[in-house]
């Protein structure tokens, strides 16, 4: 790692979809630098073998707790928010993760119900995980929010049938810029990254149906990804950016799209 140990020393996050990929890096990255880690998604196997990574760690001097909920549950959300501040007395940082592929398909194949549940985990997950944060932030003096949004729906739209979840992704990042104004006077800080394709757990689970047809063709050189000559990227290096834009280092930075996707959205768009 080339980020200061104790660059979080004294600080206190929530990260949600902490049990696996980008989620996961995070968690660990974060407590490496010394931040206390609140680990919540749905699967307790999983966020139970992150915390005990953490809290097992030797050179890792912050701890871990995992809380088992959905984020499109508010109350679940604001009991974890709860018990958060009671047990480390503060709340500084969340990163708003937790989300789903969903339907792809063309758009009359896509039902409402497959429509409302990705706007409803991505979306208003986002929104409520937000809402049940910000109380506690204002009272320690401020804080830092970042949210996973995506390349696809923000700079990249030729994944034809990923109308739903394109949607749902631009509309986080309305939703940053829109706080990081609002927020500013309290001192939180809300950015958003955009990543592109990147080695995760994710595309398992996409339903993809009739969608080879949709795709305009277009003939694109060997490698989508520019700077890696088609490699993917990697959630450890997607948690490098969250921890800048959670740290002093980007204390003037908020209302800002980051880009982690090695040019593909260049290129591919």
């Amino acid at each position: 790692m080339r980020i200061p140990d104790k660059s979080l020393d004294g600080k206190v996050a929530l990260i949600t979809g902490a049990g696996s990929g980008i989620g996961r890096a995070t968690a660990k990255l974060l407590a490496h630098c010394g931040a206390n880690v609140a680990l919540l998604g749905r699967t307790e196997s999983e966020l139970r073998e992150v915390a005990d990574e953490i809290n097992g760690a030797a050179e890792t001097s912050g701890k871990a707790m995992l809380f088992v909920a959905d984020v499109t549950d508010e109350g679940a959300l604001k009991v974890a928010v709860r018990h958060i501040v009671k047990t480390w007395s503060r709340l500084d940082i969340l990163f708003a993760n937790a989300g789903v592929n969903g339907k792809w398909a063309p758009i009359d194949e896509i039902t409402s119900a497959e429509w409302d549940h990705t706007l409803s985990t991505n979306l208003k997950g986002t929104f409520l995980s937000i809402q049940a944060c910000v109380p506690a932030m204002r009272k320690v003096g401020g804080g830092a929010i970042v949210v996973t949004s995506s390349v696809n729906g923000t700079r990249m739209f030729s994944n034809s049938g990923a109308s739903a979840y394109a949607a749902s992704k631009a509309g986080q990042v309305a939703l940053v810029k829109m706080l990081a104004v609002e927020l500013a006077d309290d001192r939180i800080r809300v950015n958003v990254i955009c990543p592109g394709s990147i080695e995760t757990e994710i595309d398992d689970n996409t339903n993809r149906t009739h969608i080879d047809n949709l795709h305009a063709p277009v003939e694109l050189p060997e490698g989508s990804i520019p700077l890696t000559g088609g490699q993917a990227g990697t959630a450890g290096q997607v948690a490098e950016s969250v921890w800048f834009l959670v740290s002093d280092a980007s204390s003037h930075t908020t209302g800002t799209e980051l880009f982690i996707d090695g040019a593909q959205s260049l290129l591919v768009g």
